[in-house]
């Protein structure tokens, strides 16, 4: 049996390798252009899953009639249409900004798990939203232009349409997950991506290279974001949300701008101000208040008669 904290460690996790991921496409995007960059990512993901057909083989799914338009629209929505809309948005914006639209997230995927797949939200989840939603503003207006963000507005209003299509993923996948493994659901979203973005690459105009000196971290960029994001990162989400409801997987997103702002502080030299620490902390804290669980009175033992 299972600990039952499993898939929460998984949601955690893949928050972490999401975190990283906007650092890793500022990277990618220096040798590559957007569309060449998803295709590489879908591409080494979908060749890992090579090494991974032992694992596919034998798996029980429990196919329904219509399962393949289901299917075909979760890896529509994602990777095909976020990505599009992400790596458009890395182009004007910065990885940290990028990474704070992603705090919207959680309050789409409530209110959609609610309206559409009438999942009950917990008593704390709504409080813990507010306080995270005001640490995402704050994040927001602490943050500062740079060199790395031409066009903050336009490309956080691009990053704004990829979380809308990445919360249709979601709620695909709650329906999907109890009937498919975790490991064939990537499988599908990493071949289909990457027989979506062929095309794009070989249409769409735009750099594929730059200096020699320089492709080798946009090289290892792509490697990463095929193996541990396009892979790993949803293989563990697609994993934690066939356990957990979706209302109660939404508020941990919330660390993604976290994250991100770190990983592009490291990486990127993307400068943080006090207030950013401070309004990271805030929705830390707006995370735990939406995962706890009021604790139930005790019943005091009646006295003898």
């Amino acid at each position: 049996m299972r600990p039952a904290w499993l898939p929460f460690a998984a949601l955690i996790l893949s928050m972490v390798l999401w975190g990283t991921s906007f650092a890793a496409q500022k990277y990618a995007l220096l040798a590559f252009s957007p569309m060449a960059m998803n295709f590489g990512r879908m591409a080494v993901a979908s060749a890992c899953f090579v090494f991974l057909l032992r694992e596919l083989r034998g798996v029980r799914q429990l196919y329904r009639p219509g399962d393949w338009w289901r299917l075909l629209l979760l890896a529509l929505f994602e990777p095909c249409l976020y990505f599009i809309f992400e790596a458009w948005a890395l182009t004007k914006t910065s990885a940290s900004q990028a990474g704070m639209i992603v705090a919207m997230m959680p309050l789409l995927i409530a209110l959609a798990a609610r309206l559409i797949l009438k999942e009950t939200l917990p008593p704390r989840v709504l409080p813990g939203f507010a306080v995270c939603i005001v640490g995402a503003a704050w994040l927001s207006a602490a943050g500062q232009a740079t060199g790395l963000a031409p066009e903050p507005a336009l490309g956080n209003l691009l990053e704004l349409v990829a979380v809308i299509f990445a919360t249709g993923y979601t709620i695909s996948i709650r329906r999907l997950a109890p009937r498919y493994p975790p490991l064939f659901l990537t499988a599908v979203q990493a071949l289909v991506g990457a027989l979506f973005f062929l095309p794009l690459m070989l249409l769409t105009p735009g750099p594929r290279f730059v200096e020699l000196s320089l492709t080798h971290r946009p090289l290892l960029a792509v490697l990463y974001l095929g193996v541990f994001v396009s892979l790993g990162a949803y293989a563990l989400y697609n994993y934690a949300l066939s356990k957990v409801p979706a209302v109660h997987a939404a508020p941990l997103i919330n660390l993604i701008p976290v994250f991100s702002l770190f990983v592009g502080r490291v990486f990127l030299g993307e400068q943080l101000t006090p207030g950013q620490y401070a309004a990271s902390c805030l929705v830390l804290g707006g995370v735990l208040i939406s995962q706890s669980s009021p604790k139930e009175a005790t019943p005091r033992p009646s006295g003898s008669a």
